[in-house]
């Protein structure tokens, strides 16, 4: 047998390839909002993200909302609710079990390999295409139709919400807990309430990302932006900006090429952060010499 060798050649032609552009922007466009709505989403929830130290608790979260949709697909349920009770139980399981930095990080490494284990299986189970279960880990540009976006719009309407109805106590807690706890802040509560909003971000992040890549949306674009700055006010602006330039753009380059839309997001989110870090040193190093 003669085995296949891959061809340098065919790369470009597999990332770019704008033929039919305009036809195959018009079937995305629900997606397009999506991802926009999305890095709105998981740029202001990413900040808290940062502030608190949770970014291996979203993806131990993410893990777990895979599975839940995995397990959907399987059965025959709607997948973007499978999504949400895998995520908020992982959430919840976080959340009150890991008070501390320390537990919660021993939580969420238990959880990981039991979702992905889980969302495997359940994936190695379901007759159906493999293109539905190949896209709960690395998303897909063209599955999302009007009734999906629209329960990806009413979740993400309900995080914006709640998240600005808690804005300043969350901040005060996740800036200095007991100082917080101490002036009569419910850290408890607003704890749970934040796992809550993660959970349901991730949840909705994962029909567009995919599982396993969806910390380039809720993590990195507020990664980026407190490299650049730390005024509460332009660090959750650029995390927005972030996010939706990456999410955005992201399925503007897929749609031209052959590849599944992850590593499109993923490589812009890492590029603005690196470009970030650099100004951020850059920054630094002016102070410091002035």
């Amino acid at each position: 047998m003669t085995a296949l060798a891959f061809d340098p050649s065919d790369l470009w032609a597999r990332l770019f390839s704008f033929e039919n552009y305009g036809e195959i922007l018009a079937l995305v466009q629900n997606s397009i909002l999506a991802a926009a709505v999305l890095g709105v989403v998981g740029g202001l929830i990413g900040v808290f993200v940062m502030q608190r130290d949770m970014a291996f608790a979203v993806h131990g979260i993410s893990e777990l909302s895979f599975a839940g949709a995995a397990a959907a697909l399987l059965f025959g349920v709607n997948v973007v609710v499978g999504s949400v009770v895998g995520s908020l139980i992982a959430a919840l399981l976080i959340g009150g079990l890991g008070a501390k930095a320390r537990d919660r990080n021993s939580i969420t490494g238990v959880l990981m390999p039991f979702g992905l284990g889980l969302g495997i299986l359940c994936l190695a189970l379901y007759p159906g295409r493999s293109g539905n279960q190949f896209g709960l880990l690395t998303g897909q540009i063209v599955s999302v139709d009007s009734p999906q976006l629209g329960a990806l719009v009413v979740i993400s309407a309900l995080v914006l919400v709640v998240l600005m109805l808690i804005w300043r106590p969350l901040s005060f807690d996740s800036l200095d807990s007991d100082v917080a706890a101490a002036r009569g802040v419910p850290s408890g509560v607003l704890s749970v309430v934040f796992m809550v909003l993660l959970g349901l971000t991730v949840a909705v992040s994962v029909q567009i990302i995919g599982a396993l890549l969806v910390l380039s949306l809720v993590v990195t674009p507020a990664a980026a932006a407190l490299r650049v700055s730390a005024s509460p006010v332009m660090v959750p602006l650029l995390s927005v900006t972030f996010g939706v330039v990456s999410a955005v753009g992201g399925i503007l380059l897929a749609l031209g090429g052959s590849l599944p839309i992850s590593p499109y997001i993923t490589t812009i989110s890492f590029l603005i952060y690196l470009v970030c870090r650099v100004a951020g040193r850059r920054r630094v190093s002016r102070r410091v010499h002035a």
